[in-house]
């Protein structure tokens, strides 16, 4: 059974740890889980750094991890649920194995930010804040990422992809499968 590393006052899961969650069962997850909060003493002003690393373990936050959170800390579901859904860090859904995230930002806009977002949904067959059913890609609109200069632009986890077009999706896709 992993258990967290507490490392100079910050609680640290290790690369294998993180690795391995991806075979974990659920009950090895929430024991990690646990222990995090154990680490973090149970104090609510820890609510958000023990957000985080259940994101790191779960993936996401489904009902039965803010369910968890809240009775381990001794809080309401509804103020657990209320601090994840202020942050946009968090999700309470399953993300794909990669985030497509168009800009629309005002430069990307008006290169043609909208055609490209259209084709990605045209070609993943999802909408924009879903994932696909095969959990491969995750489509998301971002308002700026600080690329104007290379509109449109559109990111795949943290790679910037620079004037993008319609006609590019399909290849820029097929590479990353």
């Amino acid at each position: 059974m992993c258990k967290s590393n507490l490392i100079g006052g910050l609680i640290m899961i290790t690369k294998e740890e993180a690795c391995n969650a991806l075979t974990m069962t659920d009950e090895e997850k929430f024991q990690i889980l646990q222990n995090v909060i154990i680490d973090y003493d149970h104090k609510e002003t820890n609510l958000i750094q023990i957000l985080h690393m259940a994101q790191a373990i779960f993936g996401y936050l489904p009902a039965e991890v803010q369910r968890f959170i809240a009775a381990e800390m001794d809080l309401s579901i509804s103020k657990v649920n209320s601090v994840l859904t202020f942050y946009s860090f968090f999700s309470t859904k399953p993300k794909g194995k990669y985030t497509v995230a168009i800009c629309l930002g005002t430069a990307c806009y008006v290169r043609g930010g909208k055609d490209v977002l259209n084709k990605l949904k045209d070609v993943l067959g999802t909408d924009v804040g879903t994932t696909t059913e095969d959990k491969m890609f995750s489509l998301q609109v971002m308002r700026c990422i600080g690329a104007c200069g290379l509109a449109p632009a559109m990111m795949v986890n943290d790679k910037v992809y620079k004037q993008v077009n319609p006609n590019k999706i399909q290849r820029i896709l097929g590479m990353l499968k």
